[in-house]
């Protein structure tokens, strides 16, 4: 077996990590162009500061301390989800932003009620099903909110028939537009575009989700916490409103 200093420096691993610094490159001319998705990507990085505003919040409760890991999961999902999409990986892109979400979910179900984030941390694995499954996760913010169509659950789907299984629908991700399936990075300028969008929605329900989290006092995170105010009033007001 070849030693793991030689792997990491081999001459496909370097190609292959060249192909992909390039193809951000374009990916970041792409948005940068779109001042739809500059907007996007502002969402995007606005919550990934309040999450990280979040992080260096002080607590000795240990519930909110589990909101806080929470908060390190999403941030990090956004950071990989980014990453890969400027690469060109939008299927490996898309397996994140459904971790984003399912992780927001629960957190909204914590923010409904947060006596159930000791109830979370303490459960065993019969009560984590029976009580804090993804599907018994959505009814419940849907009950909730009176959302008879379900759209949590078709968003999720969404997720999971594109990225995160094994699906005939999946393969379409590894197509480049007008062409056969692509074994590694690529760039798709609609797939692109797609994918940035959908970042940038995930974005803004993570934001206002982990926002009442964050103690009154705790200025040293307003500054993050107006911007993602702002930026999320310009992002309706520009992209959403009729």
């Amino acid at each position: 077996m070849r030693a793991m200093t030689d792997l990491i420096y081999s001459n496909n691993l370097n190609l292959l990590h060249d192909g992909e610094e390039k193809l951000r490159a374009r990916s970041i001319r792409l948005v940068s162009d779109n001042q739809a998705l500059l907007l996007h990507m502002a969402v995007a990085e606005s919550a990934m500061d309040m999450l990280d505003m979040f992080r260096q919040m002080p607590t000795e409760d240990d519930d909110l301390k589990v909101v806080k890991m929470l908060g390190l999961r999403t941030f990090n999902a956004l950071a990989s989800s980014i990453k890969l999409m400027m690469s060109g990986y939008y299927q490996n892109s898309a397996m994140n932003m459904r971790d984003i979400l399912e992780t927001v979910f629960l957190v909204d179900l914590f923010r409904t009620d947060r006596s159930l984030i000791s109830k979370w941390r303490h459960a065993d694995d019969k009560t984590l099903r029976k009580t804090f499954g993804p599907v018994v996760v959505r009814k419940a913010l849907d009950d909730r909110d009176g959302f008879n169509e379900r759209k949590r659950k078709k968003m999720y789907r969404m997720f999971c028939e594109l990225a995160a299984h094994p699906t005939m629908k999946g393969f379409a991700m590894l197509r480049p537009k007008g062409m056969d399936a692509h074994g590694g990075p690529f760039l798709d300028p609609t797939a692109l575009e797609a994918s940035v969008s959908e970042l940038g929605r995930l974005a803004i329900q993570a934001g206002d989700i982990f926002n009442p989290f964050f103690p009154a006092p705790y200025q040293k995170a307003n500054q993050a916490l107006e911007e993602f105010q702002r930026l999320k009033t310009r992002w309706i007001k520009e992209l959403y409103s009729d």
